[in-house]
């Protein structure tokens, strides 16, 4: 079930995005008078097509993708337009340069508004939960097997990123923070303030670990919420309320310690040391196969919860944008000059649904989508030819020249550029079955 809900929430997210970078051409090309021949959300074979004017709109079996096809337009779409022929006023090769150019970057514009609107409504609607540094510190936090790689232990305190405070602990994780170069964290540990690097490949390590979380989360003091009937925890007598303290004689003070202790004595039957009412109690419980008790922990951080008015949010919007933008600008930079391994780094289809992850959660759905729809808008700015930064390439140096680039040069650079795609759409898919294998 948790993969059919990846595998939905991918192909909707996917489907909203492309369906908005293709609107954003169609609308731009009817503006300027333009002939739409079509306007497709997916790859054939057509499951549901209809026609309205000059333009027939469908969708495809295959939704990895779309097209719009305009008349006069030498693109990756075949066109029965003779090149060579005078071209008619309703034609894309008929119309001035600066319409042509903004009907090229229609789709950008739209992807990089969703996103600002995705953003603002996130903000606006639900505002934002977060841990403070504080509250995370008054625990610590334990890393996992690349935060120990990097000198973490259990318990340090983050206490400045790069010699910056932060408010928030998401700041530790921020994709901008671990892209930084020459960056580091100061942690907190026995009294001692201790520097810890950040490498210039953790995003690599990142790409490739098989856990959750990143690679430090903070230790979660718990107490058992609601026990499940007929579970071990129910007949060892274990109540709402009640602190776990030890698990066959290891202590359990956070949550994560209480998982490690369980899944050690799965199947067993293990002494439970408890508080209830403020005096420690004794009893044995049954742990399943699984590792578990038969209850579900209520953790006991305190979140920070903050609410937005409709400008604050616009505001908030517009900077995350930004934020996402800048972030794919770094990485880019670093992948060409070879600080990260496009082998590590680079995703495909199946990378890209991991993203949105096993559960269904509409916060978490749209954050993923709009930060999609920003990548999309950001790899279509690249002047590679196929992609929307090809073609305002060579629409701008007519612009600045004055002298159009003929059509057998546009035809063979779209070919060389459909290329290009093809082999980078190969290589990610190659990359997510190593990670995956």
């Amino acid at each position: 079930m948790g993969t059919l809900a990846m595998i939905i929430q991918f192909l909707l997210g996917l489907s909203i995005i492309v369906g908005l970078h293709e609107l954003g051409h169609l609308l731009f090309a009817k503006l300027f008078g333009m002939r739409v021949k079509s306007y497709s959300i997916g790859f054939p074979p057509k499951i549901f097509r209809f026609e309205w004017g000059e333009t027939e709109y469908s969708l495809g079996a295959i939704p990895l993708g779309g097209a719009v096809k305009i008349a006069g337009m030498i693109d990756e779409l075949p066109d029965s337009t003779n090149a060579s022929s005078i071209p008619s006023p309703w034609e894309f090769r008929a119309k001035p340069a600066w319409q042509r150019l903004l009907v090229i970057l229609g789709g950008i514009f739209f992807n990089i508004v969703s996103g600002i609107i995705i953003y603002t409504a996130i903000n606006f609607a639900f505002g934002d939960t977060y841990l403070t540094k504080e509250e995370v510190n008054r625990h610590g936090i334990v890393p996992n097997a690349v935060g120990k790689s990097l000198g973490f232990r259990e318990g340090d305190q983050v206490i400045d990123i790069g010699g910056r405070d932060f408010e928030r602990f998401t700041d530790v994780l921020q994709p901008r923070t671990l892209l930084a170069t020459g960056s580091y964290y100061t942690v907190l540990r026995e009294g001692r303030a201790v520097r810890i690097d950040i490498p210039a490949d953790l995003i690599e390590k990142l790409s490739v670990f098989k856990g959750q979380g990143g690679f430090v989360t903070p230790r979660a003091p718990f107490i058992v919420g609601q026990v499940q009937q007929q579970s071990g925890a129910a007949q060892a007598g274990l109540q709402s309320g009640d602190r776990i303290v030890a698990v066959a004689g290891k202590d359990t003070i956070y949550l994560h310690q209480l998982k490690e202790a369980l899944e050690a004595e799965a199947g067993k039957q293990v002494l439970i040391h408890y508080v209830r009412a403020g005096a420690t109690q004794v009893t044995t419980a049954q742990v399943n196969d699984e590792g578990k008790l038969g209850f579900q922990p209520e953790i006991l951080l305190v979140y920070e919860k903050k609410s937005y008015g409709i400008g604050q949010a616009v505001v908030l919007g517009f900077s995350h944008t930004f934020e996402v933008m800048k972030t794919n600008v770094v990485a880019l930079g670093k992948l060409l000059t070879g600080r990260l391994s496009p082998m590590k780094s680079l995703s495909g289809p199946v990378g890209i649904a991991q993203i949105f992850g096993k559960n269904f959660d509409w916060i978490r759905f749209w954050n993923v989508t709009g930060f999609l729809s920003l990548t999309l808008a950001f790899t279509n700015l690249l002047p590679i030819p196929a992609l929307d930064g090809g073609h305002t390439l060579w629409i701008i140096y007519e612009m600045v020249t004055g002298r159009r680039l003929s059509d057998k040069f546009l035809e063979t650079a779209q070919k060389i550029g459909m290329s290009i795609l093809l082999f980078l759409i190969g290589y990610a898919v190659l990359n997510d079955l190593y990670k995956l294998f």
